[in-house]
């Protein structure tokens, strides 16, 4: 990967973004995760550990060692395409997680701050097929879930989505498919996509990459221009606390193992090379660079920048205060 390039982060509320090269990426907060999160989903993280790490507090982790965990999207333009990579929670949606269930978000205003609309996004990415990525593939209309992005292209792996039409699902994995997938399926809006070991372009500048052990199909999206890179990561990483230790997984892992190899191999071949990491579940700064650190690694911040002045016009501008969830840090 190569060094990136990013633009200076400047005191503004405007939304939060970083550069890649020309192209900018944007963070499209959902809601912040409860503070319950943390030790559920990631059991081993425990205080103690997260102490041994003073770098991960006070933006990673609360001065109890609580893990701070996030819900957003990440979204771009790349050759003329409004992309969206994974569409987070969802709102109004009957679910087992009482932090996920019937969720009030202004999500699309958010969107809609920086330019994107449910009709001119082109392209959703779904790193994987968890109830947490695909919320606002749909929405309700007149009592009926219908895809949100109606002019777009929604692209997954096409090992993900065999393994979960195959699984044996309980109920409440059921309605998630119901109400977030088979609607996008129904109205011929699903892509499947095989991706090999080395990676598929699916737009210049735009590559999936396998990521599997959290779930067998997941994969995490790399985005490059004018020499610079940028990885984000899915859920191979749910943390920066994996980084510096690679062994914890999480409690939903499918294979622990695989997912244990994959995030080992990703950091080692991020460390040191200056790419940009976008973490999917990481709270603000959310970005940074992976670096060596002892037996582990550990992620130097990069803090989000305003839009600059000419990306402001065209996207519309600052993004809103975050929406109400069910609870707050």
């Amino acid at each position: 990967m190569h060094t990136a390039q990013f633009t200076e982060p400047a005191p503004s509320g405007t939304a939060a973004h970083w550069s890649v090269g020309e192209i900018t990426v944007h963070r499209v907060d959902e809601v912040p995760l409860p503070p319950a999160t943390g030790p559920w989903l990631l059991p081993a993280a425990t205080p103690q550990v997260v102490g041994e790490h003073d770098w991960l507090r006070p933006d990673f982790a609360g001065p109890d060692g609580v893990l701070h965990l996030d819900s957003h999207s990440f979204a771009l333009v790349v050759d003329g395409l409004r992309v969206l990579v994974d569409t987070g929670i969802g709102n109004g949606k009957t679910r087992a997680n009482p932090a996920w269930h019937q969720l009030r978000t202004d999500y699309l205003a958010r969107l809609a701050d920086i330019g994107f609309t449910p009709g001119n996004v082109d392209l959703v990415i779904l790193t994987h097929l968890h109830t947490d990525h695909v919320g606002w593939n749909t929405r309700e209309v007149d009592g009926t879930w219908v895809p949100t992005f109606t002019g777009a292209r929604y692209l997954t792996s096409r090992a993900e989505y065999a393994f979960w039409a195959a699984y044996d699902m309980d109920e409440a994995r059921r309605g998630m498919f119901r109400d977030s997938v088979v609607p996008v399926e129904e109205a011929g809006l699903l892509d499947l996509v095989d991706v090999p070991a080395e990676g598929i372009d699916v737009a210049p500048g735009l590559r999936l990459l396998p990521a599997p052990g959290h779930t067998p199909g997941q994969i995490a999206v790399q985005v490059s221009s004018a020499g610079a890179t940028a990885l984000v990561t899915g859920d191979a990483v749910h943390h920066p606390v994996q980084l510096a230790r690679p062994e914890i997984g999480s409690c939903v892992d499918i294979d622990p193992v695989q997912a244990e190899a994959t995030r080992r191999a990703l950091l080692a071949r991020l460390a040191g090379t200056g790419a940009l990491v976008l973490g999917t579940h990481f709270p603000p700064p959310t970005a940074g660079r992976v670096v060596a650190d002892g037996d582990g690694y550990r992620l130097e911040p990069v803090a989000a920048a305003p839009a600059p002045a000419a990306v402001r016009a065209a996207e519309s501008g600052a993004r809103r205060p975050a929406g109400p969830g069910p609870t707050s840090r």
